[in-house]
């Protein structure tokens, strides 16, 4: 299996357009924002706010931008119009290469490993890989009719978990909905609840401290730190932790446990304030101090009625606008600004009648959770064998 660096196939001069030039162009634009809802934008030249790369179908794009999510695309075939994508893309094309190839190998922990490797920046939104070093990373270079064998498989496998995660955004779609139905939006609260603020009904917030570990599977009598993205998909994700050193772990510890309702202090924007509730006991995971665990008063609001409150769209915005920070890439949320939030308070025997049935929709979507798992291992197994050379022997 020969290796050959992926310099070969960068495009470095591909051309570049100003919209701007063309205000009454339409331009099909593959953003990072696109990528991220699944679609390139459709947008005339006069709305496009600076000069982009000129793209080709089935030209693999990479984002170089926030390198820990592995976004990469392959230029759909479409050309009603011209399409132009964001600099923030490293583009490649070839005739040696399968695009399907090279976008399974660009995903893949092999690769990905050494692309993080080549990441610059102060964090955040603001990290971004260096094309040049990108360039020396090599890839497997087989035949293309074995490309397109291992291409297929993969693109079987990938299926596989695209059909659970769409059945997985099915329960939350169905959640949200559910939310909406009884409640209404709790930001207009067009059913006129009476309001109250959030503080009235929490007897604590309570953080856990934060101390270095490392990333590597926990053994037994060890104990972990939670990452805070433990909590930022809205279900709680054991699996995301750190292991402390023993003489590095806090005396006090404030441990996971059933039917906590966790709340994240500080993330992007995007991310601050997500939040989750506990499924189990973990007295083997503790808490950092990014991480709060919100007490309620019992009677007065239900933890599931403040999770989908919280995990609405509009109100999040609430969130953001008492977030403080200097950068996008880190906002913060003080106990004081939570607790002084205005929300709407149903009777809580409906909240009561919200959480039954949205109980029976999460032990569903945690099925479909499960199978996902399953699948996304056997892709990652698969990925693993297809750049050892070993998945069509």
């Amino acid at each position: 299996m020969r290796l050959v660096s992926l310099n070969d196939f960068m495009v470095k001069r591909g051309g570049s357009v100003n919209p701007k030039n063309f205000p009454d162009e339409t331009f099909e634009l593959l953003s990072i924002p696109a990528f991220d809802k699944g679609k390139s934008e459709i947008i005339s030249g006069r709305d496009i706010g600076s000069s982009k790369k000129c793209v080709k179908p089935n030209d693999i794009l990479l984002s170089k931008i926030v390198p820990h999510i592995r976004r990469c695309w392959i230029v759909p075939s479409t050309q009603e119009f011209r399409q132009i994508a964001s600099g923030e893309w490293i583009q490649f094309r070839s005739d040696e290469l399968i695009s399907n190839y090279l976008k399974f190998f660009l995903i893949s922990d092999a690769f990905h490993v050494q692309f993080m490797g080549t990441v610059k920046g102060v964090g955040g939104s603001l990290l971004r890989a260096s094309p040049a070093q990108v360039a020396n990373i090599k890839i497997p270079l087989l035949p293309l009719a074995e490309q397109q064998k291992i291409a297929a498989i993969l693109d079987a496998a990938d299926s596989l978990r695209q059909k659970d995660q769409q059945i997985i955004d099915h329960y939350t779609t169905l959640s949200q909905s559910l939310f909406l139905d009884m409640f209404g939006d709790p930001v207009t609260n067009p059913m006129g609840w009476g309001r109250a603020l959030l503080g009235d009904g929490l007897t604590d917030i309570v953080g856990g401290k934060s101390v270095g570990g490392e990333e590597r599977q926990l053994k037994a009598d060890e104990k972990a730190v939670l990452k805070i993205s433990a909590v930022t998909t809205g279900v709680f994700d054991s699996t995301q932790y750190k292991v402390v050193a023993e003489a590095a772990v806090p005396s006090v510890l404030v441990h996971p446990k059933k039917g906590d309702l966790l709340f994240s202090r500080a993330n992007t924007r995007e991310l601050v304030g997500a939040v989750c509730i506990v499924d189990g006991q973990y007295d083997d995971l503790f808490l950092p101090d990014k991480l709060w665990r919100l007490d309620l008063k019992t009677g007065g609001m239900s933890a599931w009625y403040v999770k989908y409150l919280l995990t609405h769209d509009g109100f999040r915005e609430n969130l953001r606008k008492v977030a403080t920070g200097t950068s996008g890439s880190m906002l913060n949320i003080s106990k004081a600004k939570l607790k002084k939030l205005s929300i709407p308070l149903p009777p809580f025997i409906l909240q009561n009648k919200f959480a039954e049935r949205i109980q029976a929709i999460e032990a569903q979507k945690q099925q479909a959770q499960a199978s996902l798992k399953k699948s996304n291992d056997l892709f990652n197994s698969l990925l693993q064998l297809a750049f050892k050379g070993e998945l069509t022997t």
